[in-house]
């Protein structure tokens, strides 16, 4: 075998392939995620009490807890399974600001104002 049927080889094998399917799914499952984290951490604040900012620091620390936490069950490689890291921690980060601000101000409505 020459050496540029080698190195080809080699090239070759360094390219991540993935399968648009799989890839997919694991957005799917990153968005089900932070949507559901999204609503829980909404019913807490509102459950708790923040008002004003503290309420959306409180939604960006749950996110960054999230983010790690996906991180870490992509075994932190995420280059394993995601086309990007940037998707494991940013994918649908702001998107499910509308879902906690929806719950806590229905959560705060109920426990501190009726």
């Amino acid at each position: 075998m020459g050496s540029s049927e080698k190195r080809s080889k080699d090239i070759m094998s360094d390219i991540p392939t993935f399968s648009a399917e799989n890839l997919q799914n694991n957005l799917k499952v990153i968005q089900n995620s932070r949507t559901f984290l999204s609503i829980i951490a909404g019913v807490l604040a509102g459950i708790i009490g923040f008002n004003g900012l503290t309420g959306f620091v409180f939604y960006f620390v749950v996110m960054l807890i999230t983010s790690v936490g996906l991180m870490a069950k992509a075994g932190f490689s995420a280059d394993l399974y995601f086309d990007s890291w940037n998707r494991v921690l940013f994918d649908g980060f702001l998107g499910g600001l509308m879902s906690f601000v929806l719950f806590w101000t229905f959560a705060y409505d109920l426990v501190h104002i009726f």
